[in-house]
């Protein structure tokens, strides 16, 4: 019996080796901030339809996410694969609690699309006419919240904020007329906007605050360089597909965020407008523009030291 059992130990062995050996990698995924729900996650999905990541060697077949924030950063931290897009503010606050993250592409340069919207009938017709009344933001220590004060100062007026919990409770707010103005944005404000009328964007009331960046860690940095390279490389083929190719695009974030194509399509031209995702260029002004709104909500104290945490070697 012992030879049998050795043969068999043998053969088992061998069949074990043979499927290491032809198995194909395993397909790895991406943490994307609200992917499926707002648009930062775009140019991945083009990237992956469009097959930039195969071309270059790389087997990406998904994306990990959450809603945003913290969440998402201890995802990419967490994930066998250490890269995704975080936002801006998610990335300065791992980096104050001594978290590795460095910052090595760009990725939302401006929150411009987002704006405050009142209801069709409203009486306030300026940013003027909401000085002293109720006006909803999503909730404390949020953009939305950095932004309305960041308005507020701007114009010399001062709102009395209400947090809704969200773009939804701040829309129900308004519509109840617990306040006269609400935040929203890209894709909602594409299909809502029959519904409200425009009080203030962004775009025309602040400079461009970059919203959201490519990260990585230290380690992940210096043992896997020409993988990073590639994974910049196949979203900046991705935001020029998106810029060049908008009716294609918009079919492709159809499919993969489960919306209506014509609605897809708006959103795509609104955000295409403003050159809303960057091609992988970090601009340090626009990012300097978040800190000091950050600054406002207490979020963090003095300017941020750029040089510690960027490694641009990954820009193609």
């Amino acid at each position: 019996m012992q030879p049998l059992i050795t043969m068999t130990r043998r053969l088992a062995l061998a069949a074990l080796c043979l499927t290491l050996v032809c198995s194909p990698a395993l397909a790895e995924k991406i943490t994307v901030s609200h992917w499926g729900v707002l648009f930062y996650g775009v140019p991945y999905a083009v990237a992956m339809d469009k097959g930039y990541y195969k071309e270059l060697g790389l087997d990406i077949d998904g994306v990990l996410t959450s809603k945003g924030g913290g969440t998402t950063m201890r995802n990419v931290m967490a994930s066998e694969l250490p890269y995704g897009e975080v936002a801006l503010s998610a990335a300065i606050s791992a980096m104050e609690q001594g978290i590795d993250v460095k910052i090595i592409h760009g990725g939302v340069r401006t929150a411009g699309e987002i704006l405050w919207v009142t209801t069709p009938n409203s009486p306030v017709k300026s940013i003027k006419d909401l000085d002293g009344k109720k006006v909803a933001f999503t909730s404390p220590k949020s953009t939305t919240e950095m932004l309305l004060i960041m308005v507020a100062q701007k114009n010399g007026v001062k709102f009395d904020m209400v947090s809704s919990g969200g773009i939804g409770g701040g829309l129900a707010l308004l519509q109840q007329g617990s306040v006269l103005a609400a935040p929203i944005m890209d894709p909602v404000w594409t299909r809502m906007q029959d519904k409200l009328r425009p009080m203030f964007f962004i775009k025309d009331e602040l400079p461009p605050l970059t919203q959201s960046v490519g990260v990585t860690t230290s380690e992940f940095a210096k043992s896997n360089p020409e993988k990073l390279r590639k994974l910049v490389a196949a979203r900046k083929k991705g935001v020029e597909f998106i810029y060049a190719h908008p009716e294609e695009a918009a079919a492709i974030i159809a499919k993969h965020y489960e919306m209506d194509p014509d609605l897809a399509l708006k959103s795509v031209r609104n955000l295409s407008e403003i050159r809303w995702w960057s091609e992988a260029e970090l601009d340090t002004q626009g990012m300097d523009n978040l800190v000091r709104g950050l600054e406002i909500i207490g979020e963090v104290k003095g300017k941020v030291d750029w040089t510690k945490v960027i490694d641009a070697s990954f820009i193609p």
